[in-house]
């Protein structure tokens, strides 16, 4: 018996971090746990206002904590996380996934308990999280969205008191936000309702004649239809404003960054595309990543500028958290996983993510999927093989390891076009068959010319 207790000690396995702590976060209480041999009471709760948070930071103090670990639930964790950090702790965010499957864990102090001693012993991976300007560009672009959300619902009530009073502008012109739209929207809400001046704001880019415009602003109209139109367009201006306002934010944002930065860049290659992106900030973003990355991501098919804005946002400025391109797609959930036992493959699906930078690729491979480039050929092969689902994953990888790739190492994509992509496929294929018909004893020939 003692010979067996000998060799279970000498399995023990050392702890990594010896002043470690742990949070389990809640709505209205924290529960928070230190190591066994620092306190008699190792286990105390703490409520959530801001001098209990300093409360929890003075008893971490007075326990020799250093490093505090935390799932992350919901928002709550934000301003625990700010205060530890602040107070010079080493606070790690994890993901719940990685210590959920664990039976008898049923109460707040056990999963706190439990938290502290998988730190204890370095079990725990610190999640990715952006610090300084760039968290705060961040936070500036999502309020951002939100705004444009909430404005896009006022689109549809201005649309809908449209429809309610048999005017079919949405019919005539691409955009009722347009310039047209916007106009005759406008002279609606101050009191004109004469179909012919109102056809008259036609903005000469309109597709439509000023005749259709005219035909399609026959209705009837009623008074509390133009009001609840008044309401929503005056609600739309608003958050059309606010938008603005965040424009200029994240404009300064963008320069402190370049002057942190100190690095000299060269003149930016050429526009890929001179179309303009709707909903995008006021001022030239391009011109502004390109002094803050000295590279243009833009060149990469499916990258606009607002959206490599908003990656960038979300994964930082050189993307020096990852050390290759197969982390950051695997961080992305954009890589097969690897569900192996007994040496079979039991699942190679990607894994579930609400991670916006992935959403953000899966609309660019989407929108590559309609170009003749080599991403688009791409796309369109795997599409019909197996599936559109399958291959937006597929092509937003791609995409993935090429903005690492030029973020990281200053890459320069060039796109070698459909045509090149379809010879080269082709070459490959040809080149398995060749190498099947041989194992088998034959050899393929050309098929003599028809005629």
């Amino acid at each position: 018996m003692s010979g067996t207790k000998k060799s279970r000690s000498k399995r023990d396995i050392s702890p990594t971090h010896q002043n470690a702590a742990a949070i389990d976060i809640g709505a209205t209480m924290h529960v928070a746990a230190v190591g066994p041999d620092h306190v008699s009471e190792p286990v105390h709760s703490f409520g959530t206002f801001t001098g209990d948070l300093h409360r929890l930071a003075d008893w971490f103090t007075q326990c020799g904590v250093r490093t505090v670990a935390m799932e992350s639930t919901g928002v709550y964790w934000i301003p625990v996380f700010e205060i530890l950090d602040q107070r010079g702790f080493e606070v790690i965010l994890v993901n719940a996934r990685d210590a959920k499957h664990v039976p008898g864990r049923k109460t707040d102090i056990s999963d706190a308990q439990w938290l502290q001693r998988l730190h204890e012993y370095g079990l725990l991976r610190a999640s990715f999280r952006l610090k300084g300007e760039v968290a705060v560009m961040r936070a500036y672009l999502r309020q951002r969205e939100r705004l444009l959300d909430y404005a896009a619902s006022h689109i549809q009530h201005m649309q809908k008191a449209l429809t309610q009073m048999n005017l079919q502008l949405h019919h005539v012109v691409t955009d009722i936000t347009g310039a047209t739209g916007m106009a005759i929207i406008r002279a609606l809400v101050a009191g004109e309702r004469d179909p012919m001046v109102l056809a008259a704001h036609r903005d000469p880019r309109c597709h439509a004649s000023a005749e259709t415009i005219r035909q399609a602003l026959v209705g009837n109209d009623r008074e509390e239809h133009i009001f609840a139109l008044t309401q929503a367009l005056e609600l739309y201006d608003v958050y059309q404003a606010k938008v603005a306002l965040c424009d200029v934010r994240i404009e300064a944002v963008l320069k402190r960054l370049r002057k942190a930065s100190c690095a000299s860049v060269g003149k930016p290659p050429c526009v890929r595309t001179m179309k303009k992106q709707s909903n995008g900030p006021a001022f030239d973003v391009r011109a502004a990543l390109h002094g803050l990355l000295g590279c243009d991501v833009t060149q990469i098919h499916g990258l606009g500028p607002y959206l490599a804005l908003k990656l960038v946002a979300e994964c930082g400025t050189n993307l020096s958290a990852w050390p290759n391109a197969k982390h950051f797609t695997s961080w992305l959930c954009l890589s097969p996983s690897n569900k192996i036992s007994g040496g079979k493959v039991l699942s190679s699906r990607t894994r579930r993510s609400g991670s916006r930078a992935a959403a953000l690729l899966r609309l660019a491979a989407v929108a590559v999927g309609r170009t003749e480039t080599a991403l688009g050929a791409f796309f369109r092969r795997l599409s019909a093989r197996v599936g559109k689902a399958k291959a937006v994953t597929a092509t937003a990888r791609k995409i993935a390891v090429l903005f690492y790739n030029t973020l990281r190492h200053g890459m320069k994509y060039s796109d070698p076009g459909a045509s090149h992509y379809e010879e080269s496929y082709r070459r490959r294929v040809l080149t398995n068959l060749e190498r099947r018909a041989k194992s088998l004893g034959y050899t393929l020939q050309p098929a003599p010319a028809p005629g």
